[in-house]
């Protein structure tokens, strides 16, 4: 008998391992620098408004927020901002991209049991050598049979990516921490969402729970392979 879910696709940044408290680290630490100009709320809000902006541009990751940063940075300080401020911001972004990749709980063991018995795909957004290398340190990029590094997560997105496998979106369920980019698009692709909540989360990527039959919540990724199995 053909399964209901035939593919599962996951994302990787707060779903498999940490990613923004390394964010919110780095805003720490900006808002430490630029503490002569501007208080951390005026200051936050101005570089989330930069982000927003430049999310066109740059696309989603750590070199679209450190040059978010440097923006705003001149902006608040009328163009005076000193070089050793902006040298301090670059090694900021620098460590970013260098801190070690650390699983989430539960990661490592939902991907491995639905390995055996699904369509794995990884469904991530972000800078392309950033996101490839922490696939490689995970120890689990051989567990996917599809890694999609895209520029926006869209139900487009999912409709193509879920399209090639079999049963297509219909049978696909996309697995995430964000209701935004995860969740709902994959609901109006046709596929089911997951949503695996995260202690933190990128103020843009807010959104409200979708009212739909396909729509699942869990915990943790603890509970992913039984809730899959009981779908069927």
């Amino acid at each position: 008998m053909t399964r209901i879910l035939q593919t599962i696709g996951f994302d990787a940044d707060d779903t498999l391992w940490h990613n923004e408290r390394f964010f919110s680290l780095t805003q720490e630490r900006f808002a430490d620098l630029l503490a002569d100009h501007a208080d951390r709320e005026h200051l936050g809000a101005r570089l989330l408004e930069a982000e927003r902006r430049n999310i066109g541009h740059y696309g989603f990751g750590v070199k679209g927020f450190v040059l978010s940063m440097i923006e705003t940075a001149v902006e608040v300080t009328e163009g005076r901002v000193p070089g050793a401020v902006i040298g301090d911001i670059l090694k900021a972004g620098q460590e970013m991209l260098n801190h070690p990749m650390e699983l989430l709980p539960h990661a490592r063991e939902a991907v491995e049991a639905l390995a055996d018995t699904h369509r794995l795909v990884l469904v991530t957004k972000g800078d392309l050598l950033h996101q490839e290398r922490k696939l490689a340190q995970s120890g689990l990029g051989e567990l996917f049979d599809a890694v999609e590094i895209v520029s926006d997560k869209q139900a487009a997105t999912y409709a193509r990516i879920f399209g090639a496998c079999p049963g297509g979106a219909a049978a696909a369920m996309m697995v995430g921490n964000s209701l935004k980019s995860d969740v709902r698009p994959a609901i109006d692709a046709g596929g089911w969402g997951t949503h695996v909540p995260h202690d933190l989360m990128w103020a843009l990527e807010h959104a409200e729970k979708p009212d739909h039959p396909k729509f699942r919540e869990l915990p943790d990724l603890g509970g992913l392979p039984e809730l899959v199995r009981r779908i069927g």
